[in-house]
């Protein structure tokens, strides 16, 4: 998610930005994609799709409150050169529901069932948002794995919250418990898009935010919080590389990915929103397309030693 900043902006939208006049018939629909496959995980379905051919695999994740249609321009972009999965998480998109564990570890264990019954090898794992921290989650138990991309997420690592902060979340997931259907869009609105976003895309991001299911998005996303407090310390563990194509809206502080010891690379998209994929989709598949190359380079060359 956002940094901290961000989140006291939401708050304060919140309060004041009344959701209620956005016609969700007016949203923009999603591209349409390939009927989906499943696989059983903890007791749920996980919806994927599985485009292309090849031996390496762009396996994306998405983020808070949204699903897997969020890469479809990515699936068009790159489907003819790599073979591409994309994933609902569970409580999103497709995906089952019956659970109660909402943890960034057991999404990543959701990734980790779609690669072992897929049975890739060679994995590249794309993760925007709130999924950044799943595919971290994966890769740290998964020798599939070679690098992970995140997309406009681990800005703040290491970042200390004062009481001041924490009682802000707090008081922010409170109002989503309280009105998630109102509090929830209002927080896109007023936090993570760009002054040249879209309307369409705001509209039709903000009606995925409007219509998840509150306990679930709300229970996430406390796990998410809860998560950042060992964020640092799980990156100092991962041994692949780490590559941010992140919004230059908000900084990434590179000192707390410094003291992690963490491999990683900063790629800057500008004046985009926190959905670049969508926002910039041009720009941002040139971009990825440039650090999946890097990537593999790399590793063409450490196999061959």
């Amino acid at each position: 998610m956002q940094s901290i900043s961000k989140l006291v902006l939401a708050i304060a939208a919140a309060l004041l930005v009344s959701c209620g006049n956005t016609d969700p018939q007016s949203q923009g629909s999603s591209p349409e994609i390939d009927a989906p496959l499943t696989v059983q995980n903890d007791g749920v379905l996980i919806d994927f799709q599985d485009h292309g051919e090849g031996d390496l695999t762009l396996l994306f994740v998405h983020g808070w409150c949204i699903n897997q249609t969020y890469w479809s321009h990515q699936v068009e972009a790159l489907s003819s050169d790599y073979r591409i999965v994309t994933m609902d998480l569970p409580g999103f998109g497709a995906s089952g529901t019956h659970r109660e564990n909402w943890s960034m570890e057991a999404y990543g264990a959701d990734v980790n069932a779609v690669i072992d019954q897929l049975n890739l090898t060679d994995v590249i794992l794309i993760g925007h948002s709130m999924g950044g921290d799943v595919i971290l989650e994966s890769a740290l138990h998964q020798d599939k794995v070679i690098a992970l991309i995140g997309v406009d997420n681990f800005k703040d690592v290491g970042v200390e919250y004062s009481d001041e902060m924490k009682a802000e979340l707090d008081g922010f997931v409170g109002l989503l418990k309280q009105n998630f259907s109102e509090v929830a869009p209002a927080y896109a609105e007023g936090a993570l898009f760009h002054p040249s976003t879209d309307s369409l895309i705001k509209a039709h991001v903000m009606n995925d935010f409007r219509q998840s299911d509150s306990v679930i998005a709300t229970s996430s996303l406390e796990a998410l919080f809860e998560y950042a407090s060992k964020e640092a310390q799980q990156l100092a563990q991962l041994k692949q590389p780490l590559y941010l194509i992140n919004s230059d809206a908000s900084p990434t502080l590179t000192d707390g990915l410094d003291a992690t010891g963490v491999a990683y690379e900063v790629i800057d998209i500008p004046a985009t929103g926190h959905y670049p994929m969508i926002e910039k989709p041009e720009v941002f598949n040139r971009l990825l397309l440039q650090t999946i190359q890097t990537i593999e380079a790399a590793h063409h060359t450490e196999s061959t030693r």
